[in-house]
């Protein structure tokens, strides 16, 4: 059994639907939002990273230069935060009470019961089947959150040093990036990165936004802490950009699998695939620079979200190693082809439970958890060895594309017909193949053997 630190909590009376009652009397609307009736003169800690772009190497991808940072950025202001949310009763349950267990077997995957995260997590309101929606302010976002919810905001620094602000303004003109908790938390310190929040971007990731969360990982320091992504159509369940974190001591069966290198791309980062594990996937890891490493994967994502193609993103070993994971659950699902005994589970497999974290709704799953049944769940989100193939050449084009500054695969595909007429077909056929809702017939969507 995993032991995890415990902080008696209570069910949260905040972050309540707008239609509910017992909003706190406050000034603006009442709720102490983050929308403009509740900003003015709003204060929040600011931590200011340093943003440099070293050479990466064997022992990070930098350090403050012997310089100690004015507040250790994961033990003291992350995690301390986060506890004393937990203390005042912000989450919806005390997800340090779940059972949480390693499943015995080859990679070690993580079981944990968590009955709260199913009865009280927010329902998804949008479509399924397009990755790429626009933004409805109508809808939940994380502008009508509590800011007693959010627990610092994350810039890079001015002047090039580490700094930290504890009662700073909110630059409204500027829209901060802001780091909160999750009120439906999967693990110890489940926070949510929400890039520019004021700005109201939708679930699709872009070059800053990925580089800011690379930052993150970097600053925390620690192999532990683990950023991921989910597309919608891959389990994102709300449509405002956000990456999630959490702190958890124990190895991520994906970080143990064995991995095959493909080619060394420009800026000297590696890519490789994944091997003996039941979902496909990428790899990337090492670069020049900081942003070498974050351009070749945020070009990857960009590509993935043009083409319609849901997928997740993992961000481990302190930012050294990002996995990137095509994925094809949620249209199996719309099909009627994912099998009725993995339905009932009520699982959906997103960015964790693809690295091995399997996130359990049911006591009977939790007790009879095993490599196999892990196994059998990852396989259904995996694509087809032919449909990887096809998208794995479309993210390499993307990435060649993208080194010369293009913004849209498509548009720069089109743009050079005589020179990648092969890769124009594959898109094409991509683009067939992974609409469901919008080509009649059964897709190929074929389970790993």
């Amino acid at each position: 059994m995993l032991r995890i630190k415990r902080v008696p909590t209570v069910v949260s009376n905040y972050q309540k639907d707008e239609s509910e009652e017992g909003a706190r009397p406050r000034g603006g609307c009442g709720r102490n939002c983050l929308q403009k009736c509740c900003l003015p003169e709003a204060k929040l800690p600011l931590y200011a990273f340093k943003k440099v772009n070293e050479i990466v190497g064997e022992k990070g991808l930098h350090a403050h230069e012997n310089k100690e940072p004015p507040v250790a950025f994961l033990d003291s202001l992350l995690l301390g935060e986060w506890e004393d949310r937990m203390q005042k009763g912000l989450f919806r349950y005390d997800v340090t009470a779940c059972e949480t267990k390693v499943i015995p077997g080859r990679y070690g995957f993580i079981a944990q019961l968590n009955e709260g995260r199913h009865l009280k997590k927010r329902p998804t309101e949008f479509q399924v089947d397009k990755v790429l929606q626009p933004f409805d302010g109508n809808k939940f976002n994380f502008t009508k959150v509590g800011q007693e919810e959010v627990l610092f905001q994350f810039e890079a620094s001015e002047d090039n040093d580490v700094q930290f602000f504890p009662n700073a303004p909110i630059d409204v003109e500027n829209s901060p990036s802001v780091v909160a908790i999750n009120v439906s938390p999967i693990e110890y310190g489940h926070v949510l990165l929400i890039p520019r929040i004021l700005e109201c971007l939708p679930q699709r990731i872009d070059k800053d936004s990925f580089l800011l969360a690379l930052y993150m990982a970097v600053e925390a320091g620690n192999p532990y802490f683990r950023l991921g992504y989910n597309s919608l159509g891959a389990f994102a369940t709300i449509n405002h950009l956000h990456f999630q974190a959490y702190y958890l001591a124990v190895p991520f069966p994906i970080e143990k699998a064995p991995t095959v290198n493909i080619t060394d791309l420009n800026g000297g980062v590696k890519t490789s695939e994944l091997l003996n594990y039941p979902i496909r996937g990428l790899v990337f890891e090492g670069g020049n620079t900081l942003e070498d490493l974050s351009n070749a994967v945020s070009n990857s994502c960009i590509c993935l979200q043009e083409n319609n193609i849901p997928y997740n993103v993992l961000i481990s070993d302190s930012g050294k190693r990002i996995f990137l994971f095509p994925q094809c659950y949620a249209e199996k699902q719309a099909l009627g082809e994912v099998s009725s005994e993995l339905l009932d589970t009520q699982v959906n497999p997103a960015v964790w439970e693809i690295s091995g974290h399997m996130v359990l709704k049911r006591k009977k799953d939790y007790e009879e958890a095993s490599e196999e049944n892990a196994w059998r769940l990852l396989a259904e989100v995996s694509l087809s060895k032919e449909r990887f193939e096809e998208v794995k050449a479309l993210i390499f084009e993307a990435i060649s594309c993208g080194d010369e500054g293009s913004g849209s695969v498509a548009q720069s595909l089109l743009e050079e017909p005589d020179d990648t007429p092969q890769s124009l077909e594959k898109a094409d056929a991509l683009n067939k193949s992974s609409r469901h809702a919008m080509v009649p017939g059964k897709q190929e969507c074929l389970v790993l053997q």
